[in-house]
């Protein structure tokens, strides 16, 4: 599923917006201006998912959902309240389609003989040094 798909599935009702002052550079903007927006989104109240997507959202995104249920996205790069309202849904919409996504189970392969080969070869050269460093110089020894 992707960020588009979702988006026109998910009524813009379902998200709940609150502005706040942003922290960081902006001058005097920052001081004066709420520009920061927390973008909240109750993923089983609203009722947009299935059961069973609910249920793989819950799971893969258990850490960023709250006590109460709530996913919560904040946004705070831009300098207009607007422009962090359209990144926080983007954000979001992102995050629940990554979430979405099956990842296709990995297949195992063997490695090449070109690079078992370079392994070995690797090793052999290693061996031979280390050899050569343990062996003392007799001319050493006998001064």
């Amino acid at each position: 599923m992707t960020a588009e798909q979702l988006r026109e599935r998910i009524p813009e009702s379902a998200f709940t917006f609150v502005a706040s002052r942003s922290s960081g550079p902006g001058g005097q903007n920052v001081n004066k201006v709420n520009t920061k927006i927390e973008l909240r989104f109750n993923i089983i109240a609203s009722g947009v998912f299935s059961p069973d997507e609910e249920n793989i959202l819950l799971a893969r995104l258990g850490k960023r959902i709250s006590k109460s249920g709530e996913l919560v996205i904040r946004s705070q790069s831009q300098r207009t309240q607007l422009g962090n309202r359209d990144k926080a849904v983007e954000k979001l919409l992102v995050l629940l389609a990554d979430a979405l996504t099956e990842n296709p189970e990995r297949i195992k392969t063997l490695p090449t003989v070109k690079s078992v080969a370079r392994r070995l070869d690797q090793k052999r050269k290693h061996s031979m040094i280390k050899q050569i460093r343990s062996k003392k110089d007799i001319s050493q020894e006998s001064e």
